[in-house]
């Protein structure tokens, strides 16, 4: 990755014009060049209602698919991207799925009746500091729900499979990342000609639901203290625009079982963004709203990564994206670990659940707050 050559300030600090990561509400996407690879096709995205769900379908739509596929958990966020199609895109067919990707049955009936050519997988949980207190849901949700899907994928012959990934999953200290480490090893393991699997590592989308932006947004909005994990605290940011044109990019990468990583800037202190909000929000005013650290939370690290040292670079692939190499299990193996995890998180077995997370991404560090719940999930 080229060194960064963007603006410094007086002092020779690093600048960002955050402005141009701030998702503009109320655009309708243009037809991206990867887009129009899905022209004509039934594409289905889990998810589908959520930041980057919505997004991606709303680009897919622009580009004229024969039917899209709108599977998504919760009810209210289902309801509001299918009342988007019928109102921006009602001459193409669109079905709203309320249903999980947990669900081998739901996943079963949409792959037999509609025949999906492109999934992509966006469903997940991943409030990283939530999920620490709900470990067995995130490896529920982000691991096995992965794991379900990515085989009735390969079962059916769907000929197309992306992974929205994250870089928490790169040496994780927190479960969200572990469990979508998980997801990639699936995704690696089980591609094949049949069904061509990958997955896209993306750094922190902005503004996407939950995230620093909202968060930052409504504390100033009430003005209390802006609250910050760390002052040297820094994230791999990329825009809402960026994430899904990585990600249909990976749609049309012709390449298979490999992490596909977009181009991303060097990792930016979380409180310069919190200060660029806080200095709009202010305009002449001097009254601004004062930041306060927190510490870090468990699971959190103060900087993310790219790749594992162990990960090879294979060059380029549908476009802007490096094509990674991940060591991992076979088929075989995984889908051995994989139905043991599942069994354990269905009898509510946390020790035996975070081990055996622990067996396969052996850079996982469980954090405190983990540790703390199995000793008690033993002493009962």
């Amino acid at each position: 990755m080229d060194a960064y050559e963007g603006p410094v300030d007086q002092h020779g600090q690093m600048t960002v014009d955050w402005s141009r990561f701030l998702p503009q509400a109320g655009e309708d996407r243009a037809v991206s060049q990867f887009a129009a690879s899905a022209a004509g096709l039934t594409v289905l995205v889990t998810g589908a209602g959520g930041y980057i769900g919505s997004a991606l379908v709303k680009a897919i739509a622009a580009a004229g698919p024969d039917r899209i596929l709108l599977l998504d958990a919760s009810e209210q966020n289902l309801f509001e991207i299918h009342d988007y199609l019928d109102a921006r895109h009602g001459d193409i067919a669109h079905e709203p799925i309320l249903g999980s990707v947990t669900d081998i049955r739901v996943l079963d009936g949409i792959f037999r009746r509609f025949n999906p050519a492109v999934v992509y997988h966006a469903a997940a949980l991943k409030h990283v500091a939530l999920l620490e207190m709900n470990p067995l849901a995130a490896a529920h949700t982000n691991a096995i729900g992965t794991y379900t899907l990515a085989k009735a994928a390969a079962q059916n012959s769907a000929p197309t499979l992306v992974l929205v990934s994250t870089d928490k999953a790169v040496n994780p200290h927190s479960i969200m990342g572990a469990s979508k480490r998980l997801a990639e090893l699936t995704v690696a393991a089980l591609s094949g000609p049949h069904c061509r699997m990958n997955a896209v590592r993306l750094g922190n989308v902005i503004g996407s639901t939950g995230s620093v932006v909202p968060i930052f947004l409504e504390q100033i909005a009430r003005r209390p203290p802006v609250t910050i994990t760390h002052p040297d605290a820094a994230r791999y940011f990329m825009s809402q625009d960026a994430a899904v044109e990585a990600i249909l990019a990976g749609g049309a990468a012709q390449c298979e079982g490999r992490i596909l990583l977009p181009e991303l800037n060097e990792p930016q202190r979380i409180a310069d963004l919190a200060r660029f909000l806080i200095d709009k929000a202010a305009g002449d005013s001097e009254n601004k709203v004062p930041i306060r650290f927190m510490g870090l939370r468990p699971g959190e690290k103060l900087t993310e990564e790219l790749v594992f040292q162990t990960e090879k670079r294979e060059g380029f692939a549908g476009g802007p994206l490096e094509v990674i190499r991940t060591a991992g299990p076979t088929a075989a193996e995984l889908c051995d670990r994989m139905e043991q995890l599942a069994c354990l998180l269905v009898r509510g077995d946390l020790a035996g659940s975070i081990h055996a997370i622990c067996a396969m991404v052996p850079e996982y560090q469980p954090s405190s707050t983990i540790a703390a719940a199995i000793a008690r999930s033993v002493a009962r």
